[in-house]
């Protein structure tokens, strides 16, 4: 028989000298992105497109994965493991929230055979779990006895709650009550609390008409006064047809409308879950695909303007894709955490990964991907023979300064032609060199003045532009 491949856990000692070292600044932690950022993949900022086509940007996984595994009796199963990460600059802390089954069948020292040959099945009184950790760098994390749940008679574990199915963690700091500064987000209640911990009894929400089948999540809606959540429905009623993103919203977080569906993929490769994120001027969502045939989800990218149109981005295409290798912690599924963490050189990706298919014996991990700031899409010459021509809708020059986020590759180049409102060419620069945000010329004629960009893209990829005084 062959052994399954058993990855590495990541222990929860942390030492404080190499902690020390490793934090770096408060910039370096968490970095707000600049206010005029244009990413190139929002269509409302494109007007013209020649020989460019929209692709991903380049996903690293973490030399450390996987992060943190199964490690407790009572985290029997992380299934999708639905984690919830934040950064609390007050604290300067990393907390994650997460949902393993804590009564359920493990996998644990099974091999591919047996797997393959002994059908899992979930037990009765299959019950889910509310699980915290926390960690002083986002890479080793620890799982703190937080004396609230009993489980099996003491409470020495990190459990939070029992039963709800995959919440939504909320640090909304917009919130001016103190005591609900934290938000768990399900289709059946909202629980509030001071410090993520000790939640507030359920308040039931209405209107939704939804279960708690997916990892359900929400946002402030900044174009409004209300709060956005993302639900699961199906496209013939419940369990009937494929699975669809579902979308509800609220004002007060306990009247909401009934859920409508948002997005859907087809019948073999569903939508599965989608957490939701603001990112500079556009909502993004990471796209939980189940390829039905295979058993195995990966994660995909869309985009929203206001959370109610959405639009996938190379449909079909990973975003953070599962291993070739089956037994790898990420080989079956990929649940991408809600939500990702800007740092000043990266933004950090957590998500759920499992050594096995969707619905059959696995062992579940908490797993990270980076990504470079702003690199989520950007636009490249359909024939690399030619370069491709971006025109930019009128866009106000806020700055001398233009910068670009790009890869330039040997011999490739990016040259940028500011047009004025009647089409006349009045400032060129032309950047050589990949760079994140990088300082590409200045366009003296145009500070303070509506432009268009004209963007020539030879051997080189462009996902980002604004411009700074600097």
């Amino acid at each position: 028989m062959k052994d399954i491949a058993i990855n590495r856990r990541v222990g929860i000692a942390l030492l404080l000298p190499w902690i020390i070292t490793s934090l770096g600044s408060a910039e370096e932690i968490a970095t707000p992105i600049p206010s005029d950022t244009h990413l190139l993949l929002d269509s409302r900022v494109i007007e013209t497109v020649q020989n460019a086509t929209l692709g991903l940007g380049s996903i690293q996984k973490h030399a450390r994965n996987p992060l943190m595994g199964e490690d407790k009796p009572w985290e029997v199963r992380f299934d999708n493991l639905y984690a919830n990460v934040i950064y609390d600059p007050g604290e300067k802390l990393y907390k994650c929230w997460y949902s393993p089954f804590i009564v359920d069948r493990s996998a644990k020292g099974m091999t591919l055979d047996q797997r393959h040959t002994n059908p899992y099945r979930p037990p009765p009184g299959r019950q889910m779990g509310v699980c915290y950790a926390v960690s002083a760098d986002g890479l080793r994390w620890e799982k703190p006895a937080l004396e609230l749940v009993e489980f099996e008679g003491s409470k020495a574990n990190n459990l939070v709650l029992r039963g709800p199915h995959g919440v939504g963690v909320l640090l909304d700091d917009q919130e001016a009550d103190p005591q609900r500064r934290y938000k768990m987000f399900t289709t059946q209640a909202m629980r509030f609390s001071s410090d993520g911990l000790h939640w507030s009894p359920p308040e039931s929400s209405s209107g939704i008409l939804s279960r708690d089948d997916t990892h359900n999540n929400m946002l402030r809606v900044r174009e409004g006064d209300h709060y956005a959540g993302f639900v699961r429905l199906w496209s013939d009623g419940w369990g009937k047809g494929q699975r669809v993103v579902g979308r509800t919203e609220s004002k007060d977080l306990l009247q909401w409308s009934q859920a409508t569906e948002v997005l859907r993929c087809d019948a073999q490769n569903q939508a599965y879950a989608m957490p939701v994120f603001r990112y500079a001027n556009v909502y993004l969502g990471l796209l939980a695909v189940f390829r039905k045939a295979e058993d195995r989800v990966h994660t995909e990218l869309a985009w929203s303007p206001d959370t109610v149109a959405w639009h996938r981005i190379q449909p079909g295409v990973p975003f953070i894709a599962n291993s070739p290798t089956e037994g790898d912690y990420d080989w079956g599924c990929v649940y991408a955490a809600a939500s990702p963490i800007v740092r000043e050189k990266e933004i950090r990706l957590y998500c759920g990964g499992s050594n096995g298919r969707h619905t059959s014996w696995r062992d579940g991990f908490l797993c990270l991907a980076t990504l470079r700031p702003d690199g989520w899409a950007g636009y490249t010459p359909t024939d690399p023979a030619k370069p491709a021509i971006l025109t930019t809708r009128s866009v106000r020059c806020s700055g001398a300064e233009l910068w670009i986020t790009c890869d330039v590759q040997p011999g490739g180049s990016v040259k940028v032609t500011a047009l004025d409102e009647v089409g006349h060419a009045v400032d060129s620069v032309t950047l050589t060199k990949t760079g994140t945000r990088l300082s590409a010329g200045r366009l003296v004629k145009s500070v303070n003045h509506l432009v268009s960009l004209r963007l020539e893209i030879s051997l080189a990829k462009v996902y980002s532009f604004g411009f700074t005084s600097k």
